[in-house]
């Protein structure tokens, strides 16, 4: 995969996010990094089959974006043995099947970090820990795992 700059993993919340009332403001601000180039935005097929249903709105600025900007992951046998893994271990519950196949793929993906708004099951320190250890037990890099707010280049 060749890429440059920090590759950041964005899951369906932060995409949301940009029309959404308590998260416009840090979604939108990290939405422009994106496209200003200051990270690099991948993208699951996982995520897409998420935002299949959401509002025009939220599915219209994934067409914002030159596809040369962003790094597609696609679904794969190692990123959902690696979720089951995260279950096995509960990292989230078996009902949270979603969010595990998230941090998966953005792992296997070799994301620099993942961002969510989800901190019940994502951006949680007690998650991101299981995580950690679920990882390093693989052979896997530690994924950071933030809030977009987090990410955010200040400079």
């Amino acid at each position: 995969m060749l890429r440059l700059g920090t590759l950041v993993y964005a899951d369906s919340s932060v995409i949301g996010g940009c029309e959404d009332a308590e998260f416009s403001a840090e979604s939108l601000a990290l939405w422009q990094q994106f496209v200003d180039g200051a990270y690099v935005l991948a993208l699951s097929e996982h995520t897409l089959r998420e935002l299949a249903g959401a509002p025009v709105a939220v599915r219209a600025r994934l067409t914002r974006l030159p596809e040369t900007d962003v790094v597609m992951l696609p679904d794969s046998d190692e990123a959902y043995e690696l979720a089951e893994a995260y279950l096995q271990r509960g990292v989230v519950g078996r009902g949270s099947r979603a969010d595990a196949l998230h941090i998966a793929l953005a792992t296997v993906g070799r994301a620099d970090v993942l961002v969510s708004w989800n901190f019940r099951h994502m951006v949680n320190l007690n998650r991101i820990r299981l995580v950690h250890s679920v990882n390093i037990e693989r052979g896997y890099s530690l994924l950071e795992i933030r809030s977009p707010k987090e990410v955010l280049s200040y400079e």
